[in-house]
């Protein structure tokens, strides 16, 4: 899902520091806290939350520490790049200072643990324009353009939005025009490999264009929504409204195969 990227943007963010700073550690279930997963439109929205709430607790706990070494009040520091500083003298403590003094003679934990759940879910939002070629003698569909727009809030990755959002187009328009499972009487699937179960390939799709409509969602971090499931949704019916503007059928039934297409048009 592109969640070591994000995440680590995030906290790279949150503690003022360069990404390769960085270390994100996979999900070990022997070492690990619980976490019930990366699915469900989650990961940015949920995990990227508590990412934050973890850098802000653990800027506190630094601040602490800090205090206690420079004998000032926690009020007079200011967590930088560079160090913790103290806003009345200039004189600033190094992450590494910190590191080496909370190895001794230390009770403020530089270890942070935090678990977020948000009891609202705010609905990412996108449209979708599909124009296509359509053969009336055979019932074929070819994807000439598809034009995606996407309110996912504060995008925070626009590479890793975007491959995620064709993908979903790609998945869509597999599920729309190609994808078909059919059952033989004794139960046996007959599309049981990719010879017989279609998908569709970089030659199909003919021109995907993506762009983002940012906003802003208080609840999540940085302003970002979710996009993941979304970005299936809106081909098989895009694809079906452009079936129904070229031939004047409505298609209810998914995948459009030529078939279906074909018998679906009037003998004349």
């Amino acid at each position: 899902t592109g969640c070591d990227t994000i995440l680590a943007q995030m906290a790279a963010e949150c503690l003022d520091c360069d990404v390769d700073k960085i270390i994100v550690f996979g999900a070990d279930t022997d070492a690990s806290p619980y976490d019930s997963g990366s699915y469900a439109s989650s990961t940015t929205y949920v995990t990227g939350k508590a990412v934050e709430k973890a850098c802000y607790q653990l800027k506190e706990n630094l601040c602490k520490l800090a205090a206690e070494k420079l004998e000032c009040s926690i009020k007079e520091l200011e967590f930088t790049k560079n160090g913790i500083k103290n806003l009345n003298t200039d004189t600033i403590i190094s992450l590494s200072e910190l590191a080496a003094k909370s190895m001794c003679g230390n009770n403020i934990s530089t270890q942070v643990t935090v678990t977020h759940s948000s009891p609202v879910s705010p609905p990412p939002f996108m449209v979708g324009m599909v124009e296509i070629e359509l053969d009336k003698e055979t019932g074929q569909v070819d994807i000439l353009d598809y034009v995606a727009v996407v309110d996912c809030g504060t995008v925070i990755n626009t590479n890793l939005a975007k491959v995620q959002t064709e993908g979903g187009l790609v998945q869509g328009i597999g599920m729309a025009l190609y994808e078909n499972v059919q059952y033989s009487e004794k139960g046996a699937i007959a599309e049981n490999s990719f010879m017989q179960y279609k998908i569709p390939t970089r030659l199909d799709m003919g021109k995907l264009r993506v762009e983002f409509e940012s906003s802003y969602e208080k609840t999540g971090p940085f302003g970002a929504k979710s996009i993941g499931e979304i970005v299936i949704n809106t081909p098989s019916p895009a694809i079906a409204h452009a079936v129904y503007n070229a031939t004047g059928i409505w298609l209810r039934e998914l995948p459009m195969t030529p078939e279906k297409v074909l018998m679906a048009l009037p003998e004349e």
